[in-house]
């Protein structure tokens, strides 16, 4: 039995408009309601708990397992990180499968099983007593945090739509940030709890993910059955032109390992800062997105998606170009600039997050949505992955190698966005 929830007339109007739904009355309480109605809006009060678990255990993952590989398992950093490595290539590599399930009607079960790998991946964590278990782990932990941005963006494609759609996925952003802020705090007292701490963190942690799984699992939510179209050229364009965006989307997700790879090795190698420097612009950019993710979206829905992903893509070059000439002033002074721009970074970052996955989810057909989404979210992870070598290896031949290059191929992703993304 398909879940679908019913909207009011009114906001039925505001999505004609094309404008969000309006925010819920009330003085002083007006933004938490709106964020608390949005973050229910898909799936109800059981998808968001869920949506919470995932959030905080994105945040415990990144710093815990690799932790746990060399504390727990006496795993040498090298090797606990290739196997982290593989989890994640793995992930990639389910993740146009994931898509394909999606297509074939399946909602709420492919987000319910993200969440059982992760589960079995804390299970297979505690049992481990080696590399192979260890790997395991991260394999379980890579498909399914991998797959679930696609499963995601499909259950708020299905139970919402036009602008309501846009603001749900932008309130899960939101959360997501401070969850994983959440968790990444977790984490640190975890370790510095002791090995009993950290067995029972990562106890915690699977049956939680359990937990949420059940909770997903129940909502059974599927798609409408849909009469597929008969001509496959017709069919196939709209991934054609997807296909093209994800590629101009690769430089674009260069940007989350500038602030995590990029600004802390140019801050403590080049600028001799301290990492105190590092770990304030990063905590800085969490508060920003979080205060402002929903805030900016609902601000720009009246504008083309595709221009306002076009438009972070300028945001986020100019914004290299500005590391590039603060970094030239070195000490303090270059790493108070480092410090000023990087909110005009992360406010392209913003941008770009809320109108990239909001694009192709208004732009595919809705039986190719899986496979359009997972095409979306894999052209981001082989971005991503590639991220750290590429951008390491260009800020070693200087400053300007790294920066230059990295605003001009943005440049040229915002160039593409623009010439292939449809007006609306």
């Amino acid at each position: 039995m398909s879940l679908i929830r019913e909207k009011s007339v009114h906001d039925h109007a505001a999505d004609r408009r094309g404008g969000p739904p309006a925010p819920p009355a009330g003085p002083g309480r007006r933004s938490l309601s709106a964020l608390l109605g949005l973050l229910t809006a898909a799936g109800g009060p059981r998808y968001a708990v869920a949506l919470a678990v995932d959030a905080v255990g994105g945040g415990l993952l990144r710093p815990f397992l690799l932790l746990y590989g060399v504390g727990m398992l006496h795993l040498g950093a090298g090797a606990a990180g290739l196997a982290l490595s593989a989890g994640m290539l793995a992930g990639l590599l389910v993740v146009p499968l994931t898509g394909r399930w999606i297509d074939r009607g399946a909602r709420t079960l492919p987000a319910a099983a993200t969440l059982l790998l992760r589960a079995a991946g804390a299970l297979t964590l505690l049992l481990a007593d080696g590399l192979p278990g260890f790997t395991a782990a991260a394999v379980l932990f890579g498909v399914g945090s991998q797959s679930w941005p696609t499963t995601h963006a499909a259950v708020v494609s299905t139970l919402t739509e036009g602008r309501l759609r846009d603001a749900a996925l932008a309130a899960g952003r939101s959360l997501r940030n401070a969850g994983m802020g959440a968790g990444a705090l977790l984490a640190t007292l975890a370790v510095s709890g002791g090995a009993g701490a950290i067995r029972l963190l990562a106890g915690v942690t699977g049956a939680a993910c359990l937990g949420a799984a059940v909770l997903v699992g129940s909502l059974r939510v599927r798609a409408p059955r849909l009469d597929r179209p008969a001509d496959v050229p017709e069919r196939a364009e709209p991934l054609r032109r997807i296909t093209l965006l994800g590629v101009a989307n690769l430089p674009y997700a260069f940007c989350f390992d500038v602030l995590e790879v990029a600004l802390p090795a140019l801050l403590v190698l080049r600028l001799h800062a301290s990492p105190a420097w590092s770990s304030g612009i990063f905590v800085g950019n969490t508060v920003l997105v979080i205060a402002l993710q929903l805030a900016l979206v609902l601000r720009l829905a009246d504008r083309p998606r595709h221009v306002v992903l076009a438009a972070s893509g300028a945001v986020l070059a100019v914004s290299y170009l500005g590391f590039w000439a603060v970094g030239s002033l070195g000490g303090v002074p270059g790493s108070v600039g480092i410090a000023a721009v990087s909110v005009l970074y992360t406010l392209g970052e913003i941008l770009y997050t809320g109108s990239g996955t909001a694009l192709v989810a208004s732009v595919a057909p809705p039986h190719l949505l899986g496979r359009a989404l997972a095409r979306w979210e894999l052209s981001a992870g082989v971005g991503r992955a590639a991220a750290p070598a590429v951008l390491t290896a260009l800020l070693a031949g200087g400053s300007g190698e790294l920066w230059v290059p990295l605003a001009a191929a943005t440049a040229l992703g915002a160039l593409a966005v623009l010439r292939l993304g449809p007006a609306h």
